[in-house]
């Protein structure tokens, strides 16, 4: 129990921290489908024979998020790209797998409202294609002249999966970077290099927002361990997994998260809670 005192108290820190942006549904959204993704990753890793720690949430009490996520510690090199790939590929899965649901459930107590009635001072939420077709599918298209303040369940799922799109980037440490190598081996520094170029591209010609995170990813996280067995290929079940990976990545990702940068916290609690 002593050993896992830092991720009780984190993650009591992270429920508080994402509690003063959005409040209690946010909050318990949010944590949830982190949960979830982390879990994911967990359980796959205890299946392979990977020791792996519980997760470290991130609080930030701050906007637009109250959090940076979650991390699990692995220890160890993999053993091979068939136990690479089904690590990777389970946190996102699992996180796709509450975040729809939340999306689904919070737009149906979203509220749509005229134009007029909101403030201009507010920034907007770019949608991704995937949030797009749920919107539509569950609200239809809403009357000329509204827009829909987000519940904060909805925030939630917004939230959960612009950072499941960020873990799916197919570069360096991330996600998408496990599943890339597995299906490509040293072959995937050619996908790392041209994701990272398309990555600049747009937060230099859409979203200058994107430039710390890329630089981190360049500075920490670029290059990719191989494992020990770094030979034999994935099964055709598997790479046709990432596949639909991939494309779920690109209906997820969000080029321009925001319109308008945020301002203070009355401004994400004024988005969020339709106050």
């Amino acid at each position: 129990m002593r050993g896992k005192s830092l991720n009780i108290l984190l993650f009591a820190l992270t429920v508080f921290s994402t509690y003063l942006i959005g409040g209690f549904w946010y909050s318990l959204s949010l944590i949830t489908i982190l949960l979830a993704h982390e879990m994911g990753h967990f359980f796959m890793s205890r299946r392979h024979g990977v020791q792996a720690s519980l997760p470290y949430f991130l609080p930030v009490p701050i906007p637009p998020f109250g959090t940076f996520g979650a991390i699990i510690k692995m220890k160890g090199r993999m053993s091979s790209r068939r136990a690479l790939f089904d690590i990777g590929v389970a946190g996102p899965l699992m996180g796709l797998f509450i975040t729809l649901p939340v999306i689904i459930i919070g737009l149906l107590l979203s509220e749509p409202v005229l134009l007029a009635q909101t403030r201009d001072n507010l920034f907007h939420l770019g949608d991704s294609l995937l949030f797009v077709l749920v919107e539509k599918a569950v609200l239809g298209d809403l009357p000329d002249g509204y827009d829909l303040v987000l519940h904060p369940i909805a925030y939630a799922g917004w939230v959960g999966l612009f950072v499941t799109a960020l873990n799916l980037l197919p570069v360096g440490q991330l996600d998408g970077g496990h599943i890339a190598y597995a299906l490509f081996g040293r072959k995937s520094k050619i996908v790392f290099g041209l994701t990272i170029m398309l990555w600049m591209g747009i937060s230099v010609f859409f979203y200058v927002g994107w430039t710390l995170m890329i630089v981190l990813v360049i500075l920490f996280g670029f290059r990719h361990p191989p494992p020990l067995d770094d030979i034999t290929p994935l099964d055709l079940r598997r790479k046709i997994l990432g596949g639909v990976i991939f494309s779920l990545f690109i209906l997820s990702f969000t080029p321009v998260p925001f319109t308008q940068a945020p301002g203070g916290i009355k401004d994400i609690l004024h988005l969020v809670l339709g106050g």
